[in-house]
């Protein structure tokens, strides 16, 4: 039961989001929506789809991955075109939130799909018995709920809710493909109105926003209360609603409100001055919060005026945040005032509700975790965070609110989860079921399985004679530290006979920023250019080190992959990229260029590339990687990274996250017999001629204003480099190549400007341009 192509119906900003994320990942996909135009010639009869298609391509962030994915849609209306829906796999329904045109649209459906169909609505409320009235049995076998988060290609969650009547194949089939091919972490939800993440997420923002108005805070306030202090979003609560559309919560939290008979109604002065008067959020230019040239404004509820917005910073706050989550929550429930009362009753108030409505949500506590970890972006999931405020503390809070007591905090024996064991809705602790197909670095490395650590990288063995090298330092930079850690790493793989290595890690945000500036400054403050000369020899030979290995070695990035990160994945024998990686030599950013073999190693690939062919002009090649260093290019994802030049056609992309250290894995299995290291590689450098045409292009951009004198320095840098100096056309090594460049790197590293640059980017953590 495979699933190779897509139909969605609506193209709104969900399903338009959906048709991206599946064509994307490979899939051809039928995008419907309804007729634009009553008359069937009508040019614009299918304007409502072809529409949604082209916000999707312009969408920032970026709906697709790769631009060129959006030529795998087909764009048609439900009238003309409903009969292109018998040849999917799957049927996606993302239209209007109402329950009357979903079962109408089925009822059409059903008589023209395939035996072997999957049918899915992505409803964010409405329960999937509603939406079944009407249809047959076998219908009924094949349908269940997608509910995908805004935006898909971000957001991991997608949560599957079967009906007592779906197929278990169904359900194993859904949860195959959306594991795999969309790269999604699925939660079986019950078919309850909001399922798990949005009754449980939609709750938290009322109860928030109605403890505001009861301790008299600000929406600044909340969100500086709601946001990373207590383990959730950084968007926290107010920002999360601009993001999601002011008139979509009022929607969902009216269907949920009256599904349910709670109380989900919002606050008067929300739905009249800003619902009411079409500040809908981010998509109408304002909401809760209003971006000007001279700064962003907030909403001010009792006033209902915009003032500056005012965020919440240092202070008792500012020390909390920088904590580990487990001591960050017990010194926020501590904070004094109004702020701390504001924040102890929202915790109290949405941890009784999470604890009241849990068995019926969802089938165990780790599906409720996962689902707003996945779906709303917490650092840990509700009943984590339970953990870390303390049972007995919740149990005097709701004596004291004068609450009843769950029966699930009743049955905890001082925690949900202990010992890797999770507390079930029966009251026994049972095994934390594991995420398939994820390999967890951290599991691993409790379980004694670490090889070598020096703090600041670790080896860690993965099983079948394969190992994973991880960086540990901040934001995986790369220092002494880590250098040295990778040169014992290599030692031991081969001492140990191991078939090869991943390296690779599980940070959620980068793979590795770079080399540490703050290093570099340090030294160069101190006037050690010796030290500085042998530490960027050091970096080259640990990066060429990967490629000499005799074994293969396979880079496994994914989030931020910059400067060193890109050099060191330029080098693997293999690349198992997630599909959100981000890779580009930045280094022209603070005055540099890349010297870590990056100038080199783009050269040396794309003159390769067209070598093998007669009476081709190589400099092509020097123009795509003078450009891609010149202008700091750094891939939108890693298709497009692969489109850029940074991954080759040999490279393979991981959908999903969970599953790419074990990709990596197989990959280092699949390479390691009879594995020899490559040869070092010659190619043909252009000299003067090429140097003299990329100097011009360097001139007209200074004269344009569009390079500053220091631009077209490091420009020029970059040049000399890949044009083997500025003597006659010659052959040349990669070893020469490693010495030009790291000669130009230390040239410019000696320039005021280029220093000014660092000084500034480690300040702000923005570009100098000077």
């Amino acid at each position: 039961m495979r699933v190779t192509t897509v139909g969605v119906v609506g193209a709104g900003a969900m399903g338009s989001g959906i048709a991206a994320l599946a064509a994307s990942a490979g899939c051809r996909v039928v995008l419907l929506d309804i007729p634009g135009d009553a008359d069937p010639k009508s040019p614009n009869r299918s304007a409502p789809a072809r529409n949604g298609l082209q916000k999707a391509i312009k969408s920032k962030p970026a709906s697709f991955m790769d631009a060129a994915a959006a030529t795998r849609v087909r764009t048609g209306n439900t009238e003309d075109h409903l009969a292109w829906l018998a040849d999917c796999d799957w049927i996606c329904e993302a239209i209007i939130e109402q329950p009357e045109p979903k079962q109408q649209l089925f009822a059409r459906i059903e008589p023209l799909m395939k035996p072997t169909a999957i049918v899915s609505s992505n409803t964010s409320g409405i329960p999937m018995t509603v939406l079944l009235e009407g249809r047959g049995e076998k219908f009924r076998r094949r349908f269940l709920g997608t509910h995908f988060f805004n935006p898909p290609r971000y957001m991991h969650l997608l949560e599957i809710i079967p009906t007592p009547d779906t197929d278990p194949a169904v359900i194993g089939a859904m949860r195959e493909f959306a594991e795999r091919t969309l790269g999604k972490g699925i939660v079986i939800a019950k078919d309850v109105p909001g399922f798990i993440a949005n009754r449980l997420g939609v709750y938290g923002m009322v109860s928030a926003m109605r403890r505001m108005q009861e301790h008299g805070l600000t929406i600044d306030e909340v969100d500086g209360l709601t946001g990373s202090l207590i383990g959730r979003a950084r968007t926290a609560t107010f920002r999360t609603g601009d993001l999601s559309g002011l008139d979509v919560l009022a929607h969902v939290t009216t269907g949920i409100g009256s599904a349910t008979g709670e109380d989900f109604a919002l606050p008067g002065w929300m739905l009249t001055e800003l619902v009411g008067k079409g500040k809908l959020g981010d998509k109408t230019g304002g909401g809760f919060y209003q971006k000007t040239k001279d700064g962003t404004l907030t909403f001010d509820w009792k006033t209902a005026q915009y003032v500056p917005q005012q965020r919440l910073e240092g202070g008792d706050i500012g020390q909390a945040i920088r904590m580990p989550i487990a001591q960050r929550l017990p010194a926020a429930k501590a904070l004094p005032g109004a702020q701390g009362a504001f924040l102890r009753d929202h915790l109290v108030d949405t941890a009784h509700y999470t604890l009241t409505l849990a068995s019926q949500l969802a089938h165990d506590l780790v599906a409720i975790d996962r689902a707003m970890e996945w779906g709303y972006g917490w650092e840990a999931g509700p009943f984590q965070i339970m953990d870390a405020l303390g049972l007995d503390w919740l149990r005097e809070e709701f004596r004291a609110h004068g609450l009843d007591m769950p029966a699930l905090l009743e049955q905890a024996q001082g925690a949900f989860y202990k010992n890797g064991e999770y507390l079930t809705f029966e009251g026994t602790y049972e095994p934390v079921p594991p995420i398939p197909g994820r390999i967890s670095l951290a599991a691993l490395a409790q379980s004694g399985r670490v090889l070598e650590d020096n703090g600041l990288s670790r080896l860690i063995d993965l099983g079948d004679g394969v190992a994973c090298f991880e960086f540990r330092s901040k934001m995986n930079s790369l220092g002494s530290g880590v250098l040295e850690g990778l040169e014992k790493a290599l030692r031991k793989i081969e001492k140990l006979g191991f078939n090869g290595l991943v390296i690779g890690n599980e940070d959620p945000r980068a793979f590795s920023v770079g080399a540490d500036l703050s290093l570099v400054s340090f030294a160069i403050s101190a006037g050690a250019w010796d030290d500085i000369a042998v530490s960027c020899k050091a970096f080259q030979d640990a990066v060429m080190s990967i490629r000499r290995a005799p074994f293969p070695v396979v880079v496994a990035p994914a989030g931020m992959t910059l400067g060193g990160g890109t050099e060191f994945t330029l080098h693997a024998d293999a690349v198992q990229a997630h599909a959100e990686t981000y890779m580009g030599l930045v280094e022209a950013g603070v005055g540099l260029i890349p010297g870590g073999g990056g100038t080199k190693e783009l050269l040396v690939r794309f003159t390769g590339e067209l070598q093998q062919y007669e009476e081709v002009d190589l400099f092509a090649a020097v123009k795509k990687a003078f450009k891609l260093i010149a202008f700091a290019t750094t891939s939108t994802s890693a298709p497009d990274a692969r489109a850029l030049g940074f991954l080759n056609a040999r490279d393979r992309i991981s959908m999903n996250r969970d599953h790419q250290i074990a990709d990596a894995k197989r990959r280092v299995l699949d390479l390691a017999p009879g594995y020899l290291p490559p040869i070092e590689r010659t190619v043909r450098a252009l000299g003067r001629e090429g140097l003299g045409n990329l100097e011009y292009a360097l001139w007209a951009a200074r004269e344009a204003g569009q390079a500053s004198a220091h631009d077209v320095r490091v420009g020029r840098a970059a040049a000399y480099v890949l044009c083997g100096g500025d003597g006659a056309a010659r052959d040349v090594t990669e070893q020469d190549l490693l010495d030009l460049e790291r000669e130009q790197f230390l040239s410019l590293l000696g320039t005021r400007e280029t220093q000014e640059r660092i000084a500034y980017t480690l300040k702000t953590g923005k570009p100098l341009r000077n």
